[in-house]
């Protein structure tokens, strides 16, 4: 029987420090030279020992590679006769190296894929460190009896709960949002109108998928919430910016900078980010914009649970009585962001419609979760975390200012409305907000730039969160902030610190 050669090996070294495991790698680099053609169909792999030696690994690693090769077909073993490979080259478009970034390029995606690939999305969200905005306090949040909760609904969950599901959501649990609102809100809602979503984010992408067409306007706040303009380039809409003043969006002049708009999406009760508040003549006149178009209203309440003047603001849906509003709200701010629950509350004719979108979605969020929550509520939970919340946040929205007022005198001016979990420090005007943002993380903090929600040039700033940054540690942090800010004003051009 004639020999079979022994294949020559050039393979790139393994690295030990490197997350992937050494037969991983090895895998990968065999598979490589396989489908390149550098190991040739019919040749034969050095022994096992050779090939450990060769890589300085063990030989139990090389053994466990060439299984692998050998259960997709890449090689074959006989006794006797050593392992030999089993398939030709690919050819070189089939061929992928692990290492390379492919892009689209001319690749065959659809046109909304490609703007979607071009546009420079925000980071995403969920920094623990100071100053980032949008996470509430982790620290307080009352983990044990969550946890007994959920426990309890794990323990014996009912079949109903483990095998069904609504795509409106969990019956109780939107009674207890409606109940909620009702109360809290003054928004005018039956327990049938709330439709439950994966938080927020998700419930603007339904509202937008079921009132918007492709090139329609929509009247958007400026500054705006980052994923607000993601949601409409995703369903082919435009945002028709809208700049805020003192008292936020003006719908008259939204009117007139956009008279062919049929959507407008606001919020009322605490602006983000700029955190004014609508006064009731802009409501109202807002709310007959719609009736007079035929339009729809888009009410993100996003963090109005948190007002330290008095109780929350009544929602404007309560004043339009739900005909025109899509009422949007969520768990995240008040609970946790990992939660991922939120809620719309839908006109009563648009519920067909909502529901259909919902079941296309992702079908509806996991029940077990919903009845915790529900329980939660329903306990009397949910009512007394959010007070002890409103206590403490009001105890960190003064060190905020506290910390401003003795580290950033003449570098910005500091405003915390008097609701939500963030500030904004006003930078003087020419000032790089988002190169100060990039220099402040690497100083282990997270304020984000103000100008990555804006669609239109405006003032520079930063927001501040203060929701999961302790009293205590504010002052270091600001007075950090500080030091960033006096770095950069000496040379716009340096590197970030």
């Amino acid at each position: 029987m004639p020999r079979v050669a022994v294949a020559p090996l050039l393979l790139p070294p393994l690295d030990p420090n490197a997350a992937e495991r050494l037969q991983r790698q090895l895998y990968r680099h065999l598979r490589a030279a396989i489908l390149e053609g550098r190991l040739k169909v019919g040749s034969c792999l050095p022994g096992s020992r050779s090939l450990a030696a060769h890589c300085e690994v063990s030989r139990n690693t090389v053994i466990a590679a060439i299984d692998q090769l050998a259960a997709e077909g890449y090689v074959e073993s006989r006794r006797g006769s050593g392992t030999r490979i089993a398939v030709p080259p690919a050819s070189p478009a089939a061929v992928t190296r692990p290492d390379e970034t492919k892009e689209t390029g001319g690749r065959a995606i659809s046109q909304l894929a490609r703007q979607l690939e071009s546009w420079d999305a925000p980071p995403s969200r969920g920094s623990l460190l100071p100053l980032a905005p949008g996470m509430p306090a982790l620290d307080a949040f009352p983990a044990r009896e969550w946890s007994r909760l959920l426990a309890r609904r794990w323990r014996r969950p009912p079949n109903e709960l483990m095998g069904g599901y609504d795509a409106a959501g969990y019956p109780p649990l939107r009674a207890a949002i409606a109940e909620h609102l009702g109360r809290g809100r003054g928004v005018q809602a039956k327990a049938e109108q709330v439709v439950v979503v994966a938080g927020s984010q998700q419930g603007l992408d339904l509202a937008a998928r079921v009132l918007l067409d492709p090139d329609d306007l929509v009247m958007v706040e400026d500054p705006c919430y980052g994923g607000l303009k993601g949601v409409l380039r995703a369903c082919g809409a435009k945002p028709a910016p809208v700049p805020v003043d003192d008292a936020g969006f003006d719908p008259l002049l939204g009117e007139r900078l956009w008279p062919a708009a049929r959507l407008a999406c606001v919020t009322p009760s605490h602006q983000f980010p700029s955190g004014m508040t609508m006064p009731v003549d802009r409501r109202l006149a807002l709310i007959d914009w719609a009736a007079r178009k035929d339009g729809w209203i888009i009410e993100d309440d996003y963090d109005s649970d948190f007002r330290y003047a008095g109780p929350p603001l009544a929602a404007l849906q309560g004043l339009d009585g739900g005909d025109r509003t899509i009422y949007c709200g969520t768990f995240s701010k008040s609970m946790f962001p990992a939660l991922r629950l939120g809620w719309l509350v839908v006109p009563q004719d648009l519920l067909p419609a909502f529901l259909t979108a919902r079941r296309l979605a992702d079908v509806a969020p996991s029940t077990l979760t919903q009845a915790a929550m529900a329980d939660f509520m329903a306990e009397g939970l949910f009512t007394a975390h959010l007070r002890r919340m409103r206590g403490l946040y009001a105890e960190r929205r003064q060190a905020l200012l506290d910390a401003a007022a003795r580290h950033l005198s003449g570098l910005a001016e500091v405003t915390a409305g008097e609701a939500g979990t963030h500030g904004i420090a006003w930078l003087p005007a020419g000032r790089d907000d988002q190169g100060i943002a990039a220099a402040a993380a690497t100083r282990g903090l997270a304020p984000a730039p103000l100008g990555r929600y804006r669609l239109q040039p405006g003032r520079p700033g930063l927001i501040l969160g203060y929701g999961n940054t302790p009293a205590d540690v504010m002052d270091r942090a600001i007075r950090t902030l500080g030091r960033v800010l006096e770095g950069e004003a000496s040379d716009q051009h340096d590197t970030p610190l």
